[in-house]
């Protein structure tokens, strides 16, 4: 992340309004851009010299070529280490990462075998995504991990073979209904199984508590500007279990908001076609057809999704633990990093 680059002036945070829902979108639609994935090592760290230039007062104004240079950096490196984050696991990567996972679950008449090989794939995945983006201040040891990993896997299992073996016995049901509520089913096991991953994988967050920080005031940063300081010479006040579990449940409640669309609209769709003359007479092509829908809908709602909470949160001192209540800066504020 920028905020991790050498320099006492502080980037801005966006060229968004980030206190709105539509300029988070748009803020997010940069971060998930999977043409950052195209930038090599050179082109980061030529994307970290520009920024670094900017922070140490050697560029005064913020450009294109700046901002192209922030979207690139923040989409790259993890806001708290300012380690680059594993490619496939990047939120830029996500559609990319989860397309063949995804298609997977969604294809028709999957056996037992198939769906519990898509939900272990699926769950697997999401581990890996959910520790690589998660907020570090806590680590989780490899042992939580493992077994935040089967519980997830368990999860997800059991709610898909459950649901794939009722859902043939509702007789009372027509056939077609059957059918449509067959293909749901894939979303019933993602959702439940998706907001428990981040649940168990960041539990440690909501047992120790996460790093919270003032919020500065304008004078405040200009300050610490003169003495040659950056933000991030601004100690953490502690660790609020209280953050972590707002956190948690919003990276969780995020999740789930990005995961219904792509799995329902997709094998409806599909149902509706599947019905009409033209892939009646092209089966052939029902692959591809699902293909292209689950990712043109992936990439409509995953800027969506993650923008309905802010990745740098703030909230007044008095909402979390009594000892954090007097220590809030700007307006009573403090922040802290939610984790996509």
């Amino acid at each position: 992340m920028s905020a991790s680059l050498p320099g006492a002036r502080a980037l801005p945070e966006s060229q968004f309004d980030l206190s709105t829902y539509w300029g988070r979108v748009r803020h997010t639609a940069g971060i998930t851009d999977p043409r950052t994935l195209l930038v090599g090592k050179t082109g980061l760290e030529q994307a970290k010299s520009l920024l670094t230039k900017y922070k140490q007062g050697e560029i005064k104004d913020m450009t294109p070529e700046l901002w192209t240079a922030k979207k690139v950096v923040d989409s790259t490196l993890h806001p708290e280490t300012g380690e680059p984050v594993f490619l496939p696991f990047r939120m830029s990567c996500f559609v990319l990462s989860n397309l063949v996972v995804t298609v997977g679950m969604l294809t028709p008449g999957l056996g037992t075998r198939g769906t519990i090989g898509w939900q272990v794939a699926n769950q697997s995945l999401n581990v890996a995504i959910n520790y690589s983006n998660a907020n570090k201040s806590s680590p989780l040891s490899w042992r939580k991990i493992t077994e935040s990993y089967f519980l997830a896997v368990g999860a997800s299992c059991s709610v898909a073979v459950g649901l794939n073996s009722i859902v043939p016995r509702l007789k009372s049901l027509s056939p077609s209904t059957r059918l449509v509520l067959g293909r749901l089913v894939p979303f019933a096991a993602v959702a439940t199984a998706g907001a428990l991953n981040v649940f168990l994988m960041r539990g440690e967050e909501m047992r120790t508590g996460i790093d919270v920080f003032p919020v500065l005031s304008p004078a405040a940063r200009a300050a610490l500007a003169a003495e040659g300081k950056s933000e991030d010479a601004v100690g953490s006040l502690g660790k609020s279990k209280r953050a972590a579990t707002l956190a948690v449940a919003e990276t969780a409640a995020s999740r789930v908001f990005n995961s219904s669309p792509i799995m329902v609209i997709p094998p409806l769709l599909l149902v509706r076609l599947q019905r009409g003359d033209w892939l009646r007479k092209n089966p052939r092509y029902t692959t591809s057809v699902n293909l292209g829908l689950i990712l043109i809908v992936s990439y409509a709602v995953l800027p969506l999704a993650l923008a309905a909470f802010p990745q740098r949160q703030m909230v007044h001192a008095t909402s979390l633990e009594k000892e954090f209540h007097d220590q809030g800066g700007d307006g009573g504020l403090v922040a802290f990093h939610r984790g996509i």
